[in-house]
């Protein structure tokens, strides 16, 4: 569990952005003049923290941490967010948005992959205020399952990038949704997918790694991915042809971030974190004799210390959205 003090840090960094509406930056198809209007009106429920996504992510934060971190002082500001913008009035809005014409591809996958973790976060919670919002996002949450199930069999090749549109951590976190809501198709489907595009894969180009405005590394959520869909027998061998050398030096260090003001180079603060738990997870995965294990606990363990120093940057384009990879990673064992 998350320290009582380092819970109430990341709540109120979220809490400070989930009902700020500007800045914004926002990714929007016009189809009329009358779609011509200001972020709150475009998305009632996740209109703040500058953008969609993180809107959503720093919504799983709040319902994580509740749901929990008992006693925490944020509690009962976070239920009255929840409350506000979670009320089925404006996930309704949200629906309609995300099904008027020419936005099948809105937030594919990322925004995607980050609503089916706020879904499955509230999912079995035996909580009044959480049955609620769960049953508010459902309309939601079905679009979103829609699109992966009609998407994804027309998607040929997996995009391997360390932003939005990575295809293996839009598979990952959908994954962890169909098995925690027992969707057996959205998870058949998923496990085909990556098996398609990914168990074929050797030598991972880890050395080009990192991009200079990635917050994830292509290789380590390739990996991680495929950590979900083989059998524990057969991981090991995959990640030593993927790895075959150990670790590179270049996913061994941190990245470095030169300009926290910088949104893009920001973006290098939440890789440190999301390398974190990756390699954290792949550690845990492996067996206690597996050589490999202890490298990647390692990398492990100076990529959270480097990540953690710096979720609260003192900039915006950095704490509208550090704080929810901060705690993803906080959930993963060491």
């Amino acid at each position: 569990m998350i320290p009582l003090d380092e819970a109430a840090h990341f709540a109120k960094l979220v809490l400070a952005c989930v009902q700020r509406e500007l800045p914004s930056s926002i990714q929007h198809v016009i189809n009329g003049l009358d779609d011509v209007k200001r972020p709150r009106e475009l998305h009632p429920a996740f209109y703040g923290c500058l953008d969609w996504h993180s809107a959503v992510h720093g919504h799983w934060l709040l319902v994580r941490l509740l749901r929990t971190v008992p006693g925490l002082p944020e509690a009962a500001q976070i239920r009255a967010a929840l409350d506000a913008n979670l009320a089925a009035g404006n996930i309704a809005a949200e629906v309609a948005y995300f099904t008027a014409p020419h936005r099948q591809s809105y937030e594919r996958p990322y925004g995607w992959a980050w609503l089916l973790q706020l879904a499955a976060e509230l999912h079995g919670w035996d909580d009044a205020g959480a049955r609620r919002w769960a049953a508010h996002l459902v309309p939601l949450t079905e679009v979103i399952v829609a699109r992966y199930l009609g998407f994804l069999p027309k998607q040929t090749y997996p995009v391997r990038t360390g932003v939005h549109a990575n295809t293996a951590f839009g598979l990952a976190f959908a994954l962890d949704y169909a098995r925690a809501t027992e969707h057996r198709a959205l998870e058949a489907l998923i496990v085909e997918r990556a098996t398609a595009y990914y168990a074929a894969d050797r030598d991972a180009p880890g050395a080009w790694e990192p991009g200079g405005e990635d917050f994830l590394s292509p290789s380590l959520v390739e990996a991680d991915l495929m950590r979900r869909v083989l059998p524990p027998a057969e991981l090991g061998a995959w990640l030593h042809g993927f790895l075959p050398r150990g670790l590179p030096p270049s996913l061994r260090a941190p990245a470095i971030v030169s300009d926290r003001s910088d949104g893009k180079l920001a973006h290098l603060d939440g890789l440190n974190l999301s390398r974190a738990w990756c390699l954290r997870a792949l550690a845990n995965a492996l067996p206690l004799h597996d050589a490999l294990r202890a490298e990647l606990a390692a990398a492990a363990d100076v990529h959270a210390t480097a990540g953690l120093a710096n979720v609260a940057t003192g900039d915006y384009m950095g704490e509208h959205w550090l704080a929810s990879f901060a705690v993803y990673l906080l959930g993963v064992p060491t």
